[in-house]
């Protein structure tokens, strides 16, 4: 028996949120660390919502790949799936490293208000479906 589209999505949403704060995790045990750059996990992709189609029309996000010449000029590649450089920070140190825990805090902060949003909208889906199958809800 397949997942409702709902409750799908709702855990591909809780996943991205794992990811997420994960990665913050990352970026504050390496707030010391001199050079290290803050990463984030990229925005889901809008058209998988859709099933990658609409009409019989695929749609996709642009990726961009380094070529050897951009990786020449000093541009990185960030490691792993879905994870990128951090763009939203709010100053460098000396010594190149660029977390600031306050800005890492306010986004671990964030994360748990979507996942108690999630949550919510978990129990909710499943108080209806039980109410529809006649189990009370």
């Amino acid at each position: 028996m397949d997942m409702p589209p709902i409750l799908s999505g709702i855990r591909r949403q809780m996943d991205t949120l794992a990811d997420r704060q994960r990665v913050i995790s990352q970026n504050i045990a390496n707030s010391e660390t001199p050079g290290f750059k803050a990463r984030a996990v990229e925005d889901a992709d809008f058209s998988d919502l859709l099933g990658n189609s609409v009409g019989g029309v695929r749609i996709a996000k642009p990726r961009v790949e380094l070529t050897a010449g951009m990786k020449g000029l000093g541009a990185i590649q960030p490691a792993g799936a879905g994870i990128v450089l951090d763009k939203d920070i709010s100053e460098t140190k000396p010594d190149g490293n660029n977390v600031t825990l306050e800005d890492q805090l306010l986004k671990l902060g964030q994360v748990q208000a979507d996942f108690t949003a999630m949550t919510n909208l978990y129990r909710k889906q499943l108080s209806m479906l039980k109410t529809a199958v006649g189990k009370g809800g």
